[in-house]
């Protein structure tokens, strides 16, 4: 075999290998029992988390953190399922600044998920049931890149929107700053 023939093989098959930052999956998880219409009605604000058959619950998901793919597509989502309706594009509204370092219910992204999938008092609904755990996932991750939370090279890298927000991976890292008296996700 020639060395050059040898070394093109090598690098092929390096490239194919490819990168977690880029993994594509067009295949979701299996469905958690939060997606089953007997517990719809249920889920509300302060209700329990969902759970897995057998008590255990939801897994937890946040190394999508580190796919820029996961956090375009939550990027998408953020804009597909109207969440700029509240918080406006990040920026505040009726619903949370998501874009400083104040974080009412917690920054981590387990935090996050539940603020989503449970909804939060005075105005978060909760999306448990609604929205498919993978969806909700790549939300977390996205909302955490507009706090300058992700690596930058994950983090995407334009706004879309006519807002005018500058992109998430030109943004300093916000120290987040637990309120008083709360606890928990956005």
């Amino acid at each position: 075999m020639k060395p050059g023939l040898v070394l093109a093989v090598a690098l092929s098959g390096a490239a194919l290998a490819g990168c977690y930052r880029e993994k594509r999956e067009f295949q979701s998880p299996p469905e958690s029992p939060a997606r089953d219409p007997a517990r719809m009605s249920a889920l509300a604000p302060g209700a329990s988390p969902p759970l897995k058959p057998g008590g255990q619950p939801t897994p937890d998901r946040s190394a999508l953190e580190e796919n820029a793919y996961a956090v375009s597509q939550g990027k998408r989502l953020f804009r597909w399922y109207n969440c700029s309706g509240c918080h406006s594009n990040g920026g505040g509204g009726m619903g949370a600044i998501l874009m400083d370092d104040k974080w009412r219910y917690g920054h981590e992204p387990r935090a996050i998920y539940a603020s989503i999938v449970e909804g939060r008092p005075n105005g978060m609904p909760s999306f448990g049931g609604r929205i498919p755990d993978d969806q909700v996932w790549q939300l977390v991750a996205y909302v955490r890149s507009m706090s300058g939370q992700l690596r930058k090279d994950v983090a995407p890298s334009r706004s879309d929107s006519l807002g005018g927000a500058p992109p998430e991976n030109t943004r300093e890292k916000e120290e987040p700053v637990p309120e008083q008296g709360a606890s928990g996700a956005r």
